[in-house]
């Protein structure tokens, strides 16, 4: 995922008619699972699950919408890969981004499938900027904090915009020697699943790092749980091996 140039201000793009044809086509691309975004579909089916289990366990809700009622902040939401199923859950979903035509996409996409998402253009810092603390009963933070310029600053904000007795979830690449040979230099330069460059190992960040950011702001930091790849099923699938990509749950205590 390139970054995007920081938008100047939070905002909610409208969508002009004469848009939405483009847009729409757009949207075709992300939600195509044969598309160049082919990886995030193999992808999203684990961190779905892994996400709904440990939100359901944590709300102490079931049923086909055991996200009723809950607030869910998705950042880095792009054509809304995540924010939709969560929504089809039951959650009420902010989804922001920085780039506008991702949100835009995602814009389109969500209307035409009978969804009533919020999605605003810009960055974490300026949704907690703007009139804030806005605040969640989870915030979603899936593969971006390893594309951002300060992920310890970057995840404390984000940690201020978690409910006390909320959650957040972070999902990331470990920096590690088999993380850069099979998530860059196998995904990126030997099977094509991204472009080139879309990933620097300097910038990966280890879940320890993570664990002393979100500690840093109060929140309790449950054991990562890694998402592998099985090359004969061609699926994804959760495993205790955090060694290449990991999702990590954490808590912000209830106030008394």
């Amino acid at each position: 995922m390139a970054q995007a140039e920081a938008p100047t201000a939070l905002s909610t793009p409208s969508i002009d008619p004469e848009e939405v044809e483009k847009f729409s086509r757009i949207a075709g691309e992300w939600w195509d699972p044969k598309s160049k975004f082919a990886p995030l579909h193999k992808f999203n089916p684990a961190r779905l699950t892994y996400i709904r289990d440990i939100l359901s366990r944590h709300f102490k809700t079931e049923g086909a919408e055991p996200l009723k009622g809950l607030k869910v902040l998705d950042i880095g939401c792009g054509g809304g890969l995540v924010s939709e199923p969560i929504a089809r859950l039951g959650a009420s979903v902010t989804g922001v981004d920085a780039a506008e035509a991702n949100i835009k996409t995602a814009l389109v996409h969500a209307e035409e499938n009978g969804l009533s998402i919020d999605y605003r253009h810009g960055t974490a810092e300026q949704l907690l900027e703007d009139g804030g603390p806005e605040q969640f009963d989870v915030v979603l933070n899936l593969e971006v904090v390893e594309h951002v310029a300060n992920p310890d600053q970057f995840l404390r904000n984000c940690a201020r915009m978690v409910k006390p007795g909320g959650m957040m979830i972070v999902g990331s690449i470990n920096r590690t020697p088999r993380a850069f040979a099979t998530a860059i230099f196998g995904a990126e330069y030997v099977l094509g699943w991204l472009p080139r460059g879309t990933h620097r190992f300097s910038k990966l960040v280890k879940p320890m790092e993570v664990r002393a950011a979100l500690k840093a702001e109060g929140l309790t930091v449950m054991e990562p749980v890694g998402v592998s790849y099985n090359p004969l099923k061609d699926v994804f699938f959760i495993t205790s091996d955090s060694g290449v990509n990991y999702l990590m749950g954490s808590v912000k205590p209830a106030t008394s």
